[in-house]
């Protein structure tokens, strides 16, 4: 059993590191791809179906609620980032023994901060519902659906540390089947939870946290297939050098995930002033640009493995042509979408929530975030190349730039000057920003991989 799995990691290498670069881009992007649309769909589907309850109170605590649920994301990317960098370039060393060893810690260290997020925001509820941007209309709402929430915290954060090993693993498909699954499930769950069972905004997040549960499950048995790294609790070393591979790999995720809720925090405090319809609103815009930049984030996806795998075998030359590759694919395709989302933007705030002054809102600010869209292909591309390859300090600086360093003082700057249309603009201005910095780091960083 043993050779038959040493055979299969060994057929990986020879994938990774001599097949062409286009192809094995689309070949490992393609199931990262229907992941993210597919878990961008899911993270809809709450504010869908709340949105049925005629009710922007409901509507808003969805999207106040959603910072957490960033937080708890940001965790899961965290270990599940730090552990899989380092994973792939060990695996393009052959160091097959330290990758399982980092695969195990990075798996129970996740968990184990999940439960301690689980601990300390049941205790602190209404404080933390409060601080998350709720208004006092709202926080019945929110602390319903905060509560339940919170108790995935775990498992949430354990399945994408297991998402993110199978994917540096050059095993997208496996990670595929375990989200997919439980997007379906949670599709199938929250009109059943919500209406069926009259559970209300609360029936959401139970529909949330059993799907995420079942994710867990089968993510767990993928890492028992296909020659993938097991999760064997005799292999735990939660000792200074993983530890410390996993926050220099990690913390740009951390960064970017726990700023993107800090942003969304601040974002709510900036539209609670013009009502629950704002907030509301802002939150619809968050949720549909989320999907509209999925698939570009898959696509990236797609690359960081092949990346990680030649930088581990110094085949610099190929992580040079992914990259070209996927920032020229990825612009094209962003354009298209950002075309179509300004198009149709009050259409698409309608979907969600049929309210003229809910629409007018985030038309505005959909349409402004959609001229800017195609300017994410090289600041993503860039920030997930540098990571991949370790490089901590710009990777962390990109992750922080477009919605912390950014977007947190322009959303009181802006607000402050133009009102709910310097809000509406506030992603729009923060893109660009990123990108003129973006820009020479990124030029550096190829530079220094020679011609």
């Amino acid at each position: 059993m043993e050779g038959k799995v040493d055979e299969m990691q060994e057929k990986k290498y020879r994938l990774m590191t001599e097949a062409p670069i286009g192809r094995l881009i689309c070949r490992m992007a393609a199931p990262c791809i229907i992941s993210m649309l597919v878990t961008s769909f899911y993270n809809m589907a709450d504010t869908f179906f709340v949105g049925m309850l005629k009710s922007n109170r409901a509507t808003g605590a969805v999207g106040v609620v959603f910072s957490l649920m960033a937080i708890i994301q940001a965790v899961g990317f965290f270990y599940g980032h730090g552990s899989g960098n380092f994973i792939s370039r060990e695996l393009g060393k052959q160091n097959y023994e330290s990758a399982s060893t980092m695969a195990v810690t990075g798996f129970f260290l996740a968990m184990a901060t999940g439960g301690f997020i689980c601990i300390l925001g049941e205790i602190f509820l209404e404080p933390l519902a409060m601080l998350l941007g709720s208004t006092a209309t709202i926080l019945p709402y929110t602390k319903a659906y905060l509560r339940v929430i919170l108790l995935g915290a775990p498992w949430m954060t354990a399945s994408l540390v297991l998402n993110n090993q199978l994917r540096f693993q050059g095993s997208a498909a496996y990670a595929m089947v375990g989200i997919a699954s439980g997007a379906v499930l949670n599709i199938l769950l929250d009109p059943l939870m919500i209406f069926t069972m009259n559970l209300g905004v609360a029936g959401a997040a139970w529909a949330t946290i059993i799907s995420q549960f079942v994710s867990f499950c089968i993510l767990l048995v993928g890492c028992t297939r296909g020659g993938n790294l097991r999760i064997q609790p005799k292999k735990f070393r939660p000792n200074g050098e993983y530890c410390g591979w996993i926050v220099r790999g990690g913390l740009p995720s951390l960064a970017r995930q726990g700023l993107a809720s800090i942003a969304t925090i601040c974002l709510n405090q900036a539209a609670g002033p013009y009502g629950d319809a704002a907030i509301a609103a802002m939150g619809v815009v968050q949720r549909i640009m989320m999907f509209g930049g999925s698939a570009m984030i898959g696509f990236g996806q797609g690359f960081q493995p092949v990346c990680g795998f030649n930088c581990g075998a110094k085949r610099f030359e190929r992580v040079k042509e992914g990259f070209w590759f996927c920032v020229k694919t990825s612009a094209v395709f962003l354009f298209i979408v950002g075309a179509f989302g300004f198009a149709f933007a009050p259409q698409l705030i309608a979907i969600f929530r049929d309210d003229p002054e809910v629409i007018a809102i985030g038309a505005a600010a959909l349409r402004w975030q959609c001229v800017t869209l195609f300017l994410s292909s090289w600041i993503i591309m860039s920030n997930m190349m540098l990571q991949t390859m370790g490089k901590t300090v710009p990777a962390t600086f990109l992750a922080m730039a477009r919605q912390g360093i950014f977007f947190i003082p322009l959303v009181y700057l802006l607000s402050a000057m133009f009102q709910m249309a310097g809000i509406q603009a506030t992603q729009a201005v923060a893109d660009i920003l990123t990108l003129l910095c973006a820009i020479p780091i990124q030029r550096n960083a190829l530079r220094k991989l020679g011609t």
